[in-house]
C-alpha cells in the first residue's frame, strides 16, 4: 500500500481572502484531473477497472450461460473449446460467465465496504486529530488495539463468527478498515493543522467547525483518497481470500475467490486453467486499483501537477 502524501489545497492568501477560497479549490482539482489524464498508466488502469465494472454490470448481455447451470458431459474443458472461450469448470459451468457474474460480487466486496467506512474515518480523524482531547485520545487507543491484529486475520476472524455469506463479508471487511482508515485521517489532520494556512485562518477568527471541515477536511479527504484507492485493490485480495477459505461468499454463487478455490482441486491433475484464469483477474484488477492510487497521489501532489 502507498503512503498518503503532504497535500496543500488551500493557501493562507486563499483563507483571508474568503471569497476566492472556493476558485482558487475549483482550480486546484483540475489541476489534479489535468495530471491524472496525463499519467498514462494510471488513466489505463483507469479505463480497464471501468470496463472490468461494466462487463460485470452487463453480464447478461456478454453471455448466455447461466453462472450456475453446468454441463457434466464437457466438465474440465479447456480453453478455446467450442461456445466456451475460456473453457469449463469441475462441475461443467462456463467460466467466462462466472467471471462476469463473478466481477459483482468481488467488486462489491472489495469498494462498498471502503466507501461507507470512508465518512466515518474521515470524522474520527478531524475529531480526534484537530480537537486532541481526552475523549480523542482514548478513541485513538481503542482504534490501535484492533490495529495491532493484522487485517487479513482479523477479517478472518469476523467473518468465521458472523458466517459466510456476502453481506457478512463486506462488514467484516468494513470493521477491519475503520482502524487503518481512521489513522491515515488521523495522522493527516494533525500534520495539517500545525501548517500556516490553519494558524491564518485561525488569526482571522474561523471558528473551529469553519477550520474542520473548510480547512482541513479537504487536505484530509485527498490523502485519505489515495490510502482508500489502494486499499480497494487490497479488498480485492482479501474477499477472495476469504471465499478460498470458505467464509467468504457462499457457492454456488460466483465469486473470483470461489473459482479459484474450486480449480485448486484439479491442479494436481495438471488442469490449470480453472484456477489460474480468475488469479489472474484478481492479480490485474488488485494492480490496476494500486496504479490508480498512485495516478492520485501524484495528480493531487502541487509539486507534480501540471498546467
Amino acid at each position: 500500500m502507498n503512503a498518503a502524501v503532504d497535500i496543500d489545497l488551500r493557501t493562507p492568501a486563499a483563507v483571508v481572502q474568503g471569497a476566492a477560497a472556493p476558485k482558487a479549490s475549483v482550480s486546484q482539482w483540475k489541476l489534479g484531473l489535468r495530471t491524472f489524464c496525463r499519467d498514462k498508466v494510471a488513466l489505463v488502469s483507469a479505463i480497464f477497472l471501468i470496463l472490468v465494472a461494466l462487463a460485470a454490470i452487463f453480464a447478461p448481455l456478454l453471455t448466455s450461460y447461466s453462472p450456475i447451470a453446468g454441463d457434466p458431459v464437457n466438465r474440465l474443458a479447456g480453453i478455446g473449446t467450442e461456445g466456451h472461450i475460456l473453457g469449463l469448470d469441475g462441475q461443467g459451468r462456463d467460466i467466462l460467465s462466472r467471471l462476469l457474474y463473478g466481477g459483482r460480487n468481488s467488486l462489491l466486496v472489495a469498494v462498498i465496504p471502503v466507501l461507507v467506512v470512508f465518512p466515518l474515518a474521515l470524522l474520527i480523524g478531524l475529531f480526534a486529530g484537530y480537537k486532541r482531547s481526552r475523549a480523542g485520545e482514548v478513541l485513538m487507543r481503542v482504534l490501535d488495539v484492533l490495529f495491532a491484529f493484522p487485517l487479513v486475520l482479523l477479517a478472518i476472524a469476523l467473518s468465521a463468527v458472523l458466517g459466510a455469506g456476502l453481506g457478512n463479508v463486506m462488514l467484516s471487511i468494513g470493521v477491519t478498515l475503520i482502524p487503518y482508515m481512521a489513522r491515515v485521517a488521523y495522522t493527516a489532520t494533525v500534520q495539517e493543522a500545525s501548517k500556516e494556512y490553519i494558524e491564518a485562518a485561525r488569526a482571522y477568527g474561523a471558528h473551529p467547525g469553519h477550520l474542520m471541515f473548510r480547512e482541513l477536511a479537504p487536505n484530509v479527504i485527498a490523502q485519505l483518497i489515495v490510502y482508500a484507492t489502494t486499499l480497494c485493490g487490497l479488498m480485492i485480495v482479501v474477499a477472495a481470500g476469504l471465499s478460498f477459505l470458505g467464509v467468504g461468499v457462499v457457492p454456488p454463487t460466483p465469486d473470483w475467490g470461489i473459482m479459484t478455490s474450486d480449480g485448486s482441486s484439479v491442479l494436481l491433475e495438471g488442469i490449470y486453467h480453472i484456477a489460474t484464469i480468475p488469479g489472474l483477474v484478481i492479480l490485474f484488477v488488485a494492480l490496476a486499483f494500486n496504479l490508480v492510487g498512485d495516478g492520485i497521489r501524484d495528480a493531487l501532489d502541487p509539486r507534480k501537477q501540471t498546467r
